[in-house]
């Protein structure tokens, strides 16, 4: 990635590096490779946590665990992982010391060499994932070295200072990694859309907007935003970006000049194209888009956007949406049992994604709940009650679904099972076939977390595939 100047700057330092996961381990040993003296701290203390700090320390990287408050002797600098809360006190005993707190994305963006790749960046409440994806499968086909980074995947700071060299980065960032990185400036950057999430995070809806939208600041070519949710295009009016650069809209209708849309079918450019008022660029079907649900379209023209401002042509548009494969548990299609489709969204942990999913079936047998994280769920129910054949819940929080249906969807037949062991989720998919008629949906998307009642998304989407498979096995 061109030579550093920058590493003799950290030689000596004291830094302290705050959690032993997966992006605190690539930050510290990355520091420490610069000289820097490093020291972990974490609050947990098990087997594993033991294990990692023993790999660490024959690498001459301190660890204390235990205690995650007390702000090590000497720090210069807290480097943190994005989870952590920015009123911890271990932030609260840096800045009475006077001390910097940043994340690892700084770090990496620190430690870009001078032929560095530029970055093309991405956030917002859903859909990073997707669209990083998406854009990285495009730039491939446009023929550029590049990789998916950041909130997924590498960690950042080994692709910034790993041998292999890249022409552009696909950048997904979440909202925590943005908050605590000050120095970031993109080439182009994107924020796919806004709703209420991780506030118990942020403080505020308002302080959750404004961490999102860091990512504009400095943008130098293009900073897209969602012409279907005003509060992104609020975000780029407020972003102190490089002149010349231009705010570039997507929609899901026709586009206006310096948008992309879509027209019969058909996802064209009026933004990077000449006489912008009178033309537009046929991109790529709307059927190249996999799958062809509104919010994926609409994470496809994001995606295409920013390829565009990087000047990827238009084939490469086309052939890298068709070339791209979604991630499991993203809206995707388990099996047919008896006629009624049965879908695995359990990505979908919040409201504004089930919502999303739920828009793009119709009629629905729903099954949802979990942790709602603080959510409520009445606009959901309003706005997708027609869609509602049924609705199965779960999980610890299912009750305040259930208060939202009874307000808005009282007509909804709802069944509720109270259980958490294994079997909970096949006996959720057997009331819903029960509900569902042929032509229906059943539609897995929580609008909730899973780790009430398993490790994580994927976890509770395997488990709702296997359920299916069973109901197809015994009804073949």
């Amino acid at each position: 990635m061109g030579s550093r100047q920058v590493s003799q700057s950290w030689q000596g330092r004291r830094i302290t590096v705050a959690g032993l996961g997966v992006s605190g381990i690539s930050a510290a040993r990355a520091l420490a490779g610069l000289g820097a003296v490093v020291t972990v701290v974490d609050g947990g203390d098990s087997g594993t946590h033991r294990e990692r700090a023993a790999e660490l320390a024959e690498e001459g990287i301190s660890v204390r665990l235990g205690d995650a408050e007390t702000l090590p002797e000497g720090t210069g600098l807290v480097v943190t992982s994005p989870g952590w809360k920015p009123d911890s006190p271990l932030f609260a005993a840096a800045a009475e010391a006077g001390v910097d707190v940043v994340g690892d994305v700084e770090i990496a963006w620190q430690l870009r060499g001078d032929n560095a790749a530029p970055w093309l960046a991405i956030t917002g409440t859903n859909g990073k994932t997707t669209t990083t994806q998406m854009l990285a499968s495009i730039l491939r086909a446009a023929g550029l070295r590049t990789a998916a980074v950041g909130n997924i995947g590498t960690p950042i700071v080994d692709v910034v200072l790993g041998e292999e060299t890249y022409d552009v980065l696909a950048v997904e960032l979440s909202s925590y990694q943005l908050h605590w990185a000050p120095s970031l400036r993109a080439h182009s950057a994107a924020v796919l859309n806004l709703a209420p999430d991780h506030l118990d995070w942020h403080g505020s809806m308002e302080a959750y907007a404004a961490d999102k939208g860091r990512i504009y600041e400095g943008n130098t070519v293009a900073c897209v935003y969602n012409a279907a949710d005003p509060a992104t295009e609020d975000l780029v009016r407020e972003a102190d970006v490089e002149e010349g650069c231009r705010a570039i809209g997507f929609t899901l209708g026709t586009p206006g000049p310096s948008q992309l849309g879509v027209v019969d079918g058909i996802l064209v450019d009026r933004a990077f194209v000449t006489n912008r008022q009178k033309n537009a660029q046929e991109l790529a079907e709307v059927a190249d888009v996999n799958p062809p649900a509104p919010h994926n379209i609409a994470n496809a023209l994001a995606a295409a956007a920013l390829a565009r401002a990087f000047g990827v042509e238009p084939k490469a548009v086309r052939d890298g949406l068709r070339a791209f494969r979604p991630d499991a548990h993203r809206i995707a299609h388990v099996a047919y049992v008896d006629e009624v489709a049965y879908v695995d969204d359990s990505k979908a942990t919040n409201t504004h994604a089930a919502e999303a999913s739920l828009a793009s079936y119709e009629p629905i047998v729903w099954i949802a709940g979990g942790l709602a994280k603080g959510a409520s769920f009445d606009e959901l129910v309003q706005r997708s009650a027609k869609r509602l054949r049924g609705v199965v819940l779960i999980g610890a929080e299912r009750h305040l679904i259930a208060e939202a249906l009874t307000r808005h969807a009282p007509e909804v037949p709802v069944v509720d099972v109270d259980r958490t062991d294994t079997g909970a989720m096949s006996a959720a998919v057997r009331e819903a076939a029960g509900l569902a008629k042929p032509g229906d949906t059943v539609l897995l998307a929580p609008a909730c977390a899973s780790m009430d009642m398993f490790t994580n998304y994927n976890k509770r989407g395997e488990a709702f595939a296997e359920a299916v498979r069973e109901l197809a096995a015994e009804r073949a």
